[in-house]
């Protein structure tokens, strides 16, 4: 069964609306590992809009599965993924000005400074994926440059709003899943994922991973952490 990772961000962005300390991530990050889920995702920004540095020490004692730190590729935040060793780091392009990641990372263009930054970490142990759009060429690049994984933004096939534009979305993702898998990388997928779309994408045998923050974090307002987590797994399955 497909894995699933639950991104915990948006508990830390209700935190910080009020500048206090509730609701804490690291305690929903227990109860969302209490309730099935693989692993734990963040993505530690550089404006440190929602998660914090504090946050991220104390969930990496207290994690048991797998905590994947999501970070730009540049060098201040690979020191900081080096000194805290997450179980895996998903680089990601960042904007300060966007709301929440807008598109993948252009490892074509940027393909220097991803592969320093790549080099870096695998020299420190830790295995990076590379969140990128389901382009061929894209997947091409991010195994020239030694990448591990791939977690193929959804957005697109999420956002669609036409059956014909969501076929389409989801043959691209089709045919990236299958090229990655066969270059040797891990493959994983996320982003506007919810409880009515991720069913389809589950027909894609090569995924290995689901990571879903935002609609199991809302969904979690109304019924609860652990029924929300519980639900998502399901639909996995």
């Amino acid at each position: 069964m497909p894995r699933l990772g639950v991104n915990i961000d948006h508990v830390a962005t209700l935190r910080q609306a009020r500048g206090g300390h509730e609701p804490d991530p690291v305690a929903a990050a227990v109860l969302v590992e209490l309730a099935g889920a693989d692993g734990i995702v963040v993505h530690l920004r550089e404006d440190r809009r929602h998660i914090q540095d504090r946050d991220l020490r104390l969930l990496r004692d207290s994690i048991h599965t797998k905590l994947d730190l999501e970070m730009a590729a540049e060098e201040t935040m690979a020191k900081i993924a080096l000194s805290i060793k997450p179980d895996m780091v998903t680089l990601v392009p960042e904007r300060r000005q966007e709301l929440t990641t807008e598109g993948g990372l252009d490892v074509a263009t940027h393909k220097d400074r991803v592969q320093h930054i790549v080099t870096m970490l695998h020299q420190g142990g830790i295995p990076v994926s590379l969140f990128i759009e389901p382009d061929l060429a894209l997947v091409k690049a991010a195994h020239k440059v030694s990448a591990d994984f791939v977690e193929l933004h959804t957005g697109r096939y999420a956002n669609a709003k036409r059956a014909k534009e969501a076929d389409g979305e989801f043959e691209a993702i089709t045919q990236a899943a299958k090229l990655a898998y066969k270059l040797g990388l891990g493959v994983n997928a996320g982003h506007g994922l919810n409880y009515q779309n991720v069913k389809r994408l589950t027909h894609i045998p090569e995924i290995v991973e689901y990571n879903i923050g935002h609609s199991i974090i809302a969904r979690s307002v109304l019924i609860g952490l652990d029924r929300a987590v519980t639900e998502m797994k399901a639909l996995l399955a």
